[in-house]
């Protein structure tokens, strides 16, 4: 690098780390707000719902909200800017936040999936934060400005599932409205933070240009490749995880072990961001996605262990830290196939993916249970993480050139 390239490369990279700071003090609080819906979204749907075997179709409903806002999210950002669009999107959530209260009072199992809705859609904004930290990013440190802002979910891994145990009983005797209200105060604070984001609106040429057709590039192997273990990493991830808490208590454990043992594994989930940019850059995505997939399979293993806390908390902790390695070497290999132009629908293609197979994951998560059990469930990581390594090794050895 010159130093004419030197001088240019700092500013950039000064706003960059700065957008991700911010950003993953956003993502905190988000994800906070996530993790309640995903800690007490089955109890709750088994506390409302009449049809048991529906007790998760809440959490499924919060992916699915996910999944439709999506491209939604990204054109809504594409188009107002990115940090109009994620306050629109923290104020989505605050609505959620809102129903989910009005919906635990009056006994409504309905009116709590379409609350769960809400956050999910709020949650599509949330995953546009990695992406725009990354935009005013070089080359080198995008991996890195990835896994600053997805480190934010370690405080989310605390926040969310503490204000569970504190503030589930705030309106007693109604149970679990509290969380409720302590999410929309999260989005509040959200929405506070949100206002410090900087990201020059991109050149009128990247704007309107439409780039390549959205086939053409999602038929390339690396793009692919990135979106089959993203999905695949994310959907087993929440197949598990979303079961775990209903499993936990029917093997006599109490809600306050749930909540803790959700707790763990968002820790798990986001602690490894401090150092996964830096495994990136040294040893490549690939290699990085590859490990994670590997402790995919390690917690279905600890999960057939026993049915003791220490197996659960075990396995939710190798769940974590295997989706984040394989699912922020995803995303930045994802960075890697489009142009400036291409990165809004690109974006929102990927995560549309990723979220309508996590609904999915969801949603077959409590029928799976309530049908099969607790070890069929973990037993489906196994030949679906072997799938993935199958498929990064065959693109590794055949080594495709990128895209852009």
């Amino acid at each position: 690098m010159t130093a004419a390239d030197a001088a240019t490369a700092a500013p950039d990279d000064a706003l960059a780390r700065r957008n991700a700071l911010v950003l993953a003090i956003a993502q905190a609080l988000g994800g906070s707000s996530t993790t309640i819906t995903f800690a007490l979204g089955g109890l709750v749907g088994h506390y409302l719902a009449d049809d048991k075997s529906l007790a998760t179709l809440p959490v499924s409903c919060s992916v699915l909200g996910t999944a439709f806002a999506t491209i939604g999210a990204s054109w809504l950002t594409r188009h107002i800017g990115r940090r109009p669009g994620f306050i629109v999107g923290a104020g989505i959530g605050i609505a959620g936040s809102v129903l989910a209260v009005q919906a635990i009072l009056t006994a409504s199992f309905w009116l709590f999936c379409v609350a769960t809705v809400l956050t999910g859609a709020y949650h599509a904004f949330i995953q546009l934060y990695r992406f725009a930290a990354a935009d005013t990013a070089s080359e080198l440190f995008k991996p890195k400005a990835i896994s600053w802002v997805l480190a934010g979910g370690v405080a989310a891994g605390v926040i969310g599932p503490q204000m569970v145990i504190f503030t589930r009983d705030l309106l007693a005797p109604v149970a679990f409205a509290g969380a409720f209200v302590a999410q929309g105060a999260i989005g509040l604070l959200a929405v506070a933070v949100l206002l410090f984001v900087r990201i020059p609106v991109p050149p009128k040429a990247s704007v309107t240009g439409h780039g390549r057709p959205i086939l053409e590039i999602i038929a390339q192997p690396r793009f692919a490749t990135a979106a089959i273990c993203g999905i695949a990493s994310y959907a087993l991830m929440s197949l598990v995880m979303t079961a775990a808490p209903l499993a936990m208590i029917g093997c006599d454990h109490t809600v306050s072990d749930a909540a803790l043992g959700i707790q763990w594994h968002v820790i798990a989930m986001f602690a490894p961001s401090f150092f996964t940019g830096h495994l990136i850059a040294r040893f490549g995505k690939e290699s990085v996605m590859a490990s994670g997939l590997v402790m995919l399979a390690g917690c279905g293993v600890v999960a057939l262990m026993g049915l003791d806390l220490v197996h659960f908390w075990g396995a939710l902790i190798l769940l974590g830290i295997g989706w984040n390695f394989a699912f922020v070497g995803a995303t930045a290999m994802v960075t890697d196939t489009y142009r400036a132009e291409e990165r809004n629908k690109v974006q929102g293609t990927n995560d549309f993916l990723v979220f309508a197979f996590v609904a999915a994951a969801s949603f077959i998560s409590g029928k799976m249970l309530d049908t099969v059990g607790w070890e069929v469930i973990n037993m489906a990581l196994f030949p679906i993480t072997g799938v993935c390594l199958v498929l990064l090794a065959w693109m590794t050895l055949g080594r495709p050139a990128r895209a852009r």
